[in-house]
């Protein structure tokens, strides 16, 4: 997998025009400059989680007794359900009810940005080519400055687009993320079952 290829997926697991109605409902009751604060704060945790996914996955799946086949299955199943809550939201939203308040690391940072399917995605990749850490954390640096940017353009976004359009674009980054959910399950059954390809 190229550098593009893993940004571009990690850009779709992030899913930040999806989330732009959740992150505008979680921050309209909060000023404009303490919305950029806050939401500069959950992005940099986010970013951190990931990484720490991404550098440090290979050996937590050493201490668990993990084999990286069955995290790919874990991941596909994780990253299905999820693409098609996006494309079938339920009525009280994609990540179910939220707590009121300033969001604190739930639920912008994790799970919304930094999510299981990320998590897993990050991990995969570290753990499959070790040799290529650099390369996935420059993946991973693209894909999170171009969600960053989605995110705090998020008013601008909404005004332009409007409700509708966003909506298709979550529906359509659903099915992309549903397809490849179901790559890595099959990828990760091949392995586990030892198929040649």
């Amino acid at each position: 997998m190229t550098i593009t290829a893993a940004a571009l997926l990690l850009f779709l697991i992030l899913d930040p025009l999806g989330n732009i109605p959740i992150f505008l409902s979680m921050l309209r009751t909060l000023s404009p400059e303490r919305q950029r604060y806050v939401l500069a704060r959950e992005l940099l945790i986010a970013l951190g989680v990931l990484m720490v996914f991404l550098w440090g996955g290979k050996y937590a799946l050493e201490v668990m007794h993990l084999r990286q086949d069955s995290v790919s299955i874990a991941g596909g199943i994780v990253l299905f359900l999820i693409g098609i809550r996006m494309i079938f939201p339920p009525p009280e939203g994609l990540m179910g009810e939220l707590p009121d308040g300033e969001p604190f690391i739930v639920p912008l940072a994790i799970p919304l940005v930094a999510g299981p399917s990320g998590m897993a995605a990050v991990l995969l990749l570290g753990s499959n080519e070790p040799g290529r850490l650099i390369e996935w954390s420059l993946a991973l640096l693209i894909a999170w400055g171009a969600t960053a940017a989605i995110l705090f353009s998020a008013t601008y976004l909404y005004k332009l687009l409007g409700m509708r359009v966003l909506t298709a674009v979550e529906r359509l980054m659903g099915m992309l993320l549903v397809a490849i959910s179901v790559q890595m399950f099959l990828d990760g059954l091949v392995g586990y079952l030892g198929i040649a390809v």
